[in-house]
C-alpha cells in the first residue's frame, strides 16, 4: 500500500472543478514532486490532504488513515510548511515553536527538547528569543519550517517553501528537505522553481486542469515526451556545403548558425553525434567543443501542458 492515496478524488467550487477525479500515490520515505501551472488545483490538493477541506468525492488515505474518518489522526502525523507564512510577531522563534508544539499534544520536558531540535535544525538558535518581525525573509522560511517539523512527522508538505528568499536560504532550506528525508520523512514539494524540483524529488506528478496527466521519475517522463535534444557546438571552418549537409540529414530536425558555432536539434543527441561529427569531419570544420543536452524539466512540462509554470489558466 502507498503510504498516500487520493482515489478519484473531486473538488467543486461554484460548481466548477478544481479537482477533476483526481488519482495519486505517494510511496513512503521518497520526496515527490508536486508541479502545475498556477489554478492546476495543488493548493486545493493539499488542502484536502490537510483536512483543511473536506472532499467531495473520492478518498484520501494517509498511512492507510482516512483523512475523512480519523481527521487528528492523520494531522498528528503530517507537517505542513505553507507558502503564506503561519507565524505570530508577538512571540518570539522560540514561543513560535512551541505554540505549534502544544497544538500536537507535546508538553513539559518533551516540548522543550523538540523546541530546541528544531531551532538547531533550522540554525536559529542564536535567534531564539527574537520576535519574527525582525528576521529576514529567509530566516521567517527556516523558522516556518521549525513549526512544522518539531513534532517528527512521517508527512512533511511543502509549498513553495524558497518563494522570495535569498540564494543562501534557499540553499539552506534544499539540504533541510534532503536531511528530513533521510531522517525518514516522506516529503511532498511544491515550487515554481523547476530546477529545486528536478534537483530533489525522486518523482514528480505534474497536475494541469485538477488531474494528473504525468507522473513518474525524470527520466519516465522524458519517454512520454518525443522531444528533440539539442546539441551546442562551438566550431570553426563552417562552410555552405557543410551547412547543406548537415540540413540533408534525416535525423537532424533542424539547425541553427549562432556567434561561435552550431546548435543542432535531433531525437537523441548521443545516437546522432557520430555522424554529425563524421560530416564535419568531411568537410575540414575545426571542433573546439560539444555539449549534449537533453530536455530538461521545464521543457518536458512545457510539452505536456502547453503551459509554463507560472501560466495561469
Amino acid at each position: 500500500m502507498a503510504f498516500v492515496e487520493i482515489e478519484d478524488v473531486v473538488k467543486r467550487y461554484d460548481g466548477k472543478l478544481s479537482v477533476d477525479h483526481l488519482n495519486l500515490e505517494i510511496k513512503e520515505g521518497e520526496i515527490f514532486g508536486l508541479l502545475g501551472p498556477n489554478g492546476a488545483g495543488k493548493s486545493t490538493t493539499i488542502n484536502m490532504m490537510v483536512g483543511l477541506l473536506p472532499v467531495d468525492q473520492g478518498s484520501i488515505t494517509i498511512d492507510g488513515i482516512s483523512v475523512a474518518a480519523r481527521p487528528l489522526e492523520v494531522k498528528r502525523k503530517i507537517g505542513l510548511v505553507p507558502q503564506d507564512l503561519a507565524l505570530y510577531d508577538t512571540m518570539t522563534a522560540r514561543e513560535n515553536i512551541s505554540f505549534f508544539g502544544k497544538l500536537y499534544g507535546l508538553r513539559g520536558a518533551l516540548l522543550k527538547e523538540r523546541v530546541q531540535e528544531a531551532l538547531e535544525f533550522v540554525g536559529l538558535e542564536d535567534r531564539a528569543n527574537d520576535r519574527p518581525h525582525t528576521f529576514s525573509g529567509g530566516m521567517k522560511r527556516r523558522l516556518n519550517i521549525a513549526c512544522a517539523i518539531m513534532h517528527h512527522p512521517k508527512l512533511i508538505i511543502m509549498d513553495e517553501p524558497t518563494v522570495g528568499i535569498d540564494p543562501q536560504s534557499r540553499n539552506h532550506i534544499l539540504e533541510s528537505v534532503r536531511k528530513l528525508n533521510d531522517m525518514g520523512s516522506t516529503i511532498i514539494y511544491t515550487s515554481h522553481y523547476m530546477e529545486e524540483v528536478a534537483t530533489l524529488s525522486d518523482r514528480v506528478a505534474i497536475l494541469d486542469k485538477g488531474h494528473v496527466i504525468a507522473c513518474g521519475t525524470q527520466e519516465e517522463l522524458r519517454e512520454r515526451v518525443s522531444g528533440e535534444e539539442k546539441i551546442r557546438m562551438k566550431a570553426a571552418g563552417l562552410t555552405d556545403a557543410l551547412l547543406e549537409e548537415l540540413e540533408g540529414h534525416p535525423r537532424i530536425v533542424r539547425i541553427r548558425v549562432v556567434e561561435e558555432g552550431l546548435e543542432l536539434y535531433t531525437p537523441s543527441s548521443q545516437s546522432d553525434l557520430q555522424d554529425i561529427l563524421y560530416i564535419c569531419g568531411k568537410h575540414d570544420a575545426v571542433i573546439h567543443s560539444v555539449v549534449c543536452e537533453q530536455p530538461t524539466l521545464e521543457t518536458l512540462f512545457l510539452s505536456l501542458t502547453g503551459r509554463t509554470l507560472r501560466d495561469g489558466e
